[in-house]
């Protein structure tokens, strides 16, 4: 059943050095509604690909020439370029945890039957949303952090320099902030530069 209209079409890149399973897997993608933007059967153009294109899925066959699917994915999360679905012949587990470790975030074993190509795709592309999401938040809650670390220090310096008050010296922070359109982080950076620590 092709997808609805009014949502965003899934781009996807495939690599899988078959061509005829490279083929049956653009046609039913296609006949699902998602737009295959790229195709290689080689693990280094794989990566290469990902990155021009941009896509939001990059199928990746485990066994290519150049680097493998797993080498590809390694590569494309570790960037978060993609979402990573892993092609394979093997249900091998270590394969699975290898290709997992390496970023892969959902896996079909050929021969895949069609009804099993939507799941996984949508499953690949929910899990990378939110490893995006939580990876943004982190980030950010790092970034307030070292932020607050360093305006308690600017303000130490300024109550420990001028004999301000807690209160004064952030004060202090928020007009010269606000005077110099900046921000407080940047405001006490340069008071911890210019008191010489």
């Amino acid at each position: 059943m092709p997808r609805p209209e009014n949502t965003h079409q899934i781009q996807i890149v495939i690599a899988e050095d078959e061509a005829i399973i490279r083929l049956d897997l653009r046609e039913s993608l296609k006949s699902e509604g998602y737009e295959v933007v790229g195709e290689t059967g080689r693990g280094d153009e794989a990566v290469e690909l990902v990155r021009s294109l941009k896509p939001d899925v990059a199928i990746l066959d485990i066994k290519m020439p150049g680097i493998t699917g797993i080498e590809a994915a390694k590569k494309i999360s570790d960037e978060r370029l993609a979402a990573v679905l892993i092609l394979t012949a093997f249900s091998q587990r270590e394969l699975i945890h290898e290709a997992s470790e390496a970023g892969a975030l959902a896996y079909l074993v050929k021969p895949f039957q069609r009804s099993e190509l939507v799941p996984a795709v949508e499953l690949a592309t929910a899990r990378f949303a939110e490893i995006n999401a939580l990876k943004d938040q982190a980030a950010f809650l790092k970034d307030d952090l070292d932020s607050r670390k360093l305006i308690d220090r600017a303000k130490g310096y300024l109550m420990d320099g001028s004999g301000m008050g807690e209160k004064e010296a952030y004060r202090y922070l928020q007009t010269q902030a606000m005077e110099k359109r900046t921000t407080m982080r940047k405001v006490s950076e340069t008071v911890i530069k210019n008191s010489g620590k």
